[in-house]
């Protein structure tokens, strides 16, 4: 008998992976590369959701089944690869943060008119209200839950305001006339790389969907995460085409809020500064929870104040913040370095489910699965070994 499906935590932990993803980088990735790329770029996303579902449903699994988390099943493979992995991933989770708790600065400040740094700092405080309460999973569920909802009703208002092409954008999502390595890269780093690939599933975890009797239910909640994070790429895209192709310039300093802008007046600008905001805190809250759920194992003080470290993870990026600020480059390539440690990180917890001292003796991965995930490490290392050449070769021809 199948354990009865917990809606709260499955929504919960689907919508905490999508938000996680859709932060200020995320909202910066696809308005910059849809005015390059044009409705060529319905190609991208296309590629990145197949690759970015083949990466979900093979990590949550595994975790699922081995009842571990990632540092841990890491270990297993290789002793001492779960801290190097963690390293990786509570870097570039810190990195995110910083630009995380910026873009919430940003939002409040189109609503408020206040300075970003104020801005960032009560922004900061208000994600930490999560985590002020013991039983914190639950209120960070709901909390994600409202805020996708939120971006998802804007974002969509916005798109129907622009008029795209959507049979031009259909077409070009088959036939591109131009296809990007680095958009690619990037889009599927920013979605399901680094500390994002495991915020669902480390949630699923915690709240005890775990075991082989849970994978519909993992699987499940999976499919929803990608498809809701998914969905904001889909109408940001259009929306910032349907500008594109009306001819308007949009603005180089802030480019998602020029869209917006454009698209609907000061309204739109202000739509902008609300969704900014949730789209910036609620990554924060899953940047936060998930880079120090890959301390939780490695640390027994971690799993015992796992609230007071989240706290003060978020306090640690906002300091950063506010005291050296952060590059606006980063913005567009935090997600293009997170598609580096991708491969590494999905190749491990391949290997693992193959390990019965990881999965057990009685599960097996599905075959087509498993090729699929080994195709996206293989296409994955060498797109990013292809994007790390034309860098160095840009870098040597200035």
């Amino acid at each position: 008998m199948r354990p009865a499906r917990n809606w709260g935590v499955l929504i919960g932990a689907a919508f905490l992976m999508a938000t996680s993803a859709v932060g200020p980088g995320f909202l910066t990735q696809t308005t910059v590369f849809t005015q390059s790329l044009g409705a060529s770029f319905g190609f991208v996303i296309l590629t990145s959701i197949l690759i970015d579902i083949g990466v979900q449903l093979n990590i949550w699994r595994v975790i699922a089944v081995s009842e571990m988390r990632a540092p841990d099943i890491a270990n297993r493979v290789l002793p001492g690869l779960g801290g190097f992995i963690s390293a990786l991933i509570v870097l570039g989770g810190l990195a995110f943060n910083i630009g995380n708790v910026g873009g919430a600065g940003l939002g409040l400040q189109v609503l408020t008119g206040l300075p970003v740094t104020l801005c960032a700092v009560v922004a900061a405080a208000l994600a930490l209200l999560v985590f002020v309460v013991r039983e914190a999973g639950p209120v960070m569920d709901r909390f994600a839950q409202f805020m996708g909802l939120v971006m998802i009703l804007i974002i969509i208002y916005v798109a129907v305001t622009t008029h795209p092409p959507v049979a031009e954008a259909a077409l070009r999502t088959i036939a591109p006339s131009r296809i990007d390595l680095t958009a690619i890269i990037t889009l599927v780093g920013g979605t399901v790389g680094g500390y994002i690939t495991f915020s669902g599933g480390h949630r699923l975890l915690d709240a005890g969907i775990k075991g082989p009797s849970a994978l519909p239910q993992v699987t499940q909640s999976a499919i929803m995460g990608v498809s809701v994070a998914s969905l904001i790429r889909v109408f940001l895209f259009l929306a910032t085409l349907g500008v594109v192709s009306r001819g308007l310039a949009i603005g180089t300093e802030n480019p998602p809020a020029s869209v917006f802008q454009l698209a609907a007046g000061q309204v739109g600008y202000k739509l902008f500064g609300v969704v900014m905001f949730a789209a910036a805190i609620t990554s924060i809250i899953g940047s936060a929870y998930t880079s120090i759920s890959f301390l939780k194992s490695m640390l027994p003080s971690v799993a015992a104040h796992e609230n007071r470290w989240i706290i003060g993870f978020i306090v640690l990026s906002t300091l950063v913040f506010v005291t050296i600020g952060k590059p606006v480059s980063l913005l567009v390539w935090a997600g293009a370095l997170n598609g580096f440690i991708l491969p590494i990180t999905l190749g491990t917890l391949l290997v693992a489910a193959y390990r019965p001292s990881v999965v057990g003796t009685t599960y097996r991965h599905p075959l087509w699965l498993a090729l699929f995930g080994g195709l996206v490490v293989l296409i994955m290392t060498w797109m990013s070994g292809t994007v790390l050449l034309q860098q160095l070769a840009a870098l040597f021809r200035g």
